[in-house]
């Protein structure tokens, strides 16, 4: 059973939704984003998406794009951040892996080839923001035959459409509480929880929320109406407040300890 099935199966007979941090890989270097992955874990989330960073990533608020622009400087790579998976697998980190990467860095690895190496690696799901489901039919059937995930991300636009995205779904359906980029929001969509419905009703596939969470009591909110809870800029800042701290070796504990509090405090 693909890893991601296996985690919201056991959550589902405790009646306990997923927390599913994101995290930049590579920020502030790969190593570091082991030991991150490792605080999360202990922390208590349950699945976690690797942030690929890009130079043009058009999903993401200024708070992950800082983080990719670090990540960057250090040219770290698609390749790098799969491999971080497997680093994390080997230091004893159990949780299903999310790839979180917009598509140029996939077309450029090679289509076959990618699904391939992210098999190996560890890697359970994948989320391509830039990918519509237009045109994902070949990435699709590959992630199949591999039994990796392709999650989309439906957004409160029209039902039509919502309904078409998450009748394909696999492994969760990432639903967008709000229209734009990622970023921490004290507002949401005024007709989410309409909107959450609808994509409930079009699929027996969990469904997630995201973009813009950043508190307990947000987190609490959402999940009494979904499978799974997605904090990623609230995540990402908090790495970006410690970032002194990671780089230094004498206090790098303390800033995994402070990453790891905050994802306590959200997991309740």
């Amino acid at each position: 059973m693909n890893r991601i099935d296996a985690a919201f199966e056991q959550l589902r007979s405790k009646g306990e939704s997923a927390l599913i941090p994101f995290l930049t890989i590579g920020d502030p270097d790969l190593a570091t984003s082991v030991e991150i992955i490792q605080a999360l874990e202990e922390a208590g989330a349950d699945m976690i998406e690797l942030g690929v960073p890009y130079s043009d990533p058009l999903a993401d608020g200024p708070v992950i794009q800082r983080a990719s622009e670090r990540a960057l400087k250090n040219k770290i790579s698609i390749v790098d951040c799969i491999q971080v998976a497997e680093d994390a697998r080997q230091a004893g980190v159990k949780l299903p892996f999310i790839l979180f990467t917009y598509y140029n860095p996939v077309l450029q690895f090679g289509l076959e080839p990618f699904f391939k190496h992210i098999t190996e690696k560890g890697i359970s799901g994948l989320i391509i923001p830039d990918l519509p489901i237009e045109e994902d039919e070949e990435v699709r059937q590959l992630a199949e035959a591999a039994d990796i995930h392709l999650i989309p991300l439906v957004a409160p636009t029209s039902n039509d459409r919502v309904t078409r995205i998450a009748g394909k779904a696999r492994g969760f359906v990432y639903c967008v509480s709000s229209l734009g980029v990622t970023g921490v929001r004290s507002d949401f969509h005024q007709g989410i929880d309409e909107f959450l419905s609808t994509v409930r009703g079009a699929t027996n596939t969990p469904i997630a929320v995201g973009f813009g969470i950043s508190s307990r009591e947000q987190v609490e909110r959402f999940a009494k109406q979904s499978d799974g809870v997605i904090v990623g800029s609230a995540i990402v800042r908090k790495i970006e407040e410690v970032l002194p701290l990671l780089l230094t070796e004498s206090t790098k504990q303390e800033g995994l300890a402070q990453i790891k509090a905050f994802v306590s405090s959200l997991k309740g």
